[in-house]
């Protein structure tokens, strides 16, 4: 029986992984963008690997439930790679919390039931949940994040509430990593990981959304050049650090929050 690995998403963050991950394996590339989906199965493919394609939605429960029958029913699901979402100039507050908190939820959830021994996912988070302040939740809410059916987080009277964007971006993505700290002990059992990367700004077609944004562009730039590293990051750099966490020597290492953004939580915390 063949290795799938499961690609949701399929933009310059998610092909970075998978061109790492996949050899030898099937990938089962997954987007609401059903063209975009195709170019990258034919770069791909032209690239060595095999390829298949289908759609996602990842708002929708059924969508998601729909991908895992046809990820199981291509091999055993040895990777789950989730970089599909919405960034703050995309979308209003409510539906972005439904598609980057609602919906990574539902993934998780869904392929948890599915994924193989030795199995392994991870998911694009942000270094912006890094910068919600200490108090920004209590441990209640931290905990409900965490724990709750993915249904329940979206009647969560505090999450309704939300009505910026940026804000509902930033507690969609600490959702998203104390989720994979619960996820870990339930893929656990099955002999799998789960893994969260906080990302920096980094230049797929997101990035430029923000940094070309009439509202928040000039404040990222701002935060770039005054970082450490003094630049953004590159798909391939966080391409290396999933490897890493999907390959032998990252098998010690699951429900963990990695921050790769070259210094900008610290510039920003410690300027």
């Amino acid at each position: 029986m063949s290795d799938v690995i499961v690609v949701i998403g399929s933009g310059s963050i998610a092909q970075a992984i998978a061109r790492r991950v996949s050899v030898g394996k099937k990938i089962l590339l997954a987007d609401i963008a059903i063209e975009t989906t195709q170019r990258v199965e034919e770069t791909l493919k032209k690239a060595g690997f095999e390829v298949s394609t289908t759609h996602v939605d990842v708002s929708s429960r059924e969508s998601i439930d729909a991908l895992v029958a046809t990820a199981t029913a291509l091999g055993e699901v040895k990777g789950v790679i989730h970089t599909a979402g919405l960034s703050p100039s995309q979308s209003a507050a409510q539906n972005l919390l439904r598609v980057d908190l609602y919906g990574t939820a539902v993934v998780f959830e869904a392929f948890g039931k599915v994924i193989a021994p030795g199995g392994s996912g991870v998911v694009i988070g942000s270094q912006s949940s890094h910068r919600l302040a200490v108090d920004a939740l209590s441990q209640k809410n931290a905990d409900d994040l965490a724990l709750l059916l993915p249904e329940e987080l979206l009647e969560l009277p505090w999450i309704k509430e939300i009505d910026d964007s940026l804000y509902a971006y930033q507690i969609s993505k600490r959702g998203n990593a104390l989720r994979v700290v619960s996820e870990a002990v339930k893929w656990g059992k099955r002999g799998a990981r789960i893994n969260c990367i906080s990302a920096g700004v980094v230049y797929p077609p997101l990035a430029y959304d923000e940094l070309t944004s009439a509202e928040r562009g000039e404040y990222y730039r701002t935060m770039l050049g005054n970082s450490p590293a003094g630049r953004g990051g590159t798909p391939d750099e966080i391409g290396d650090l999933a490897e890493f966490l999907f390959g032998p020597k990252g098998t010690y290492i699951s429900g963990s929050d990695i921050l790769i953004d070259g210094g900008v939580t610290a510039s920003t915390k410690y300027p």
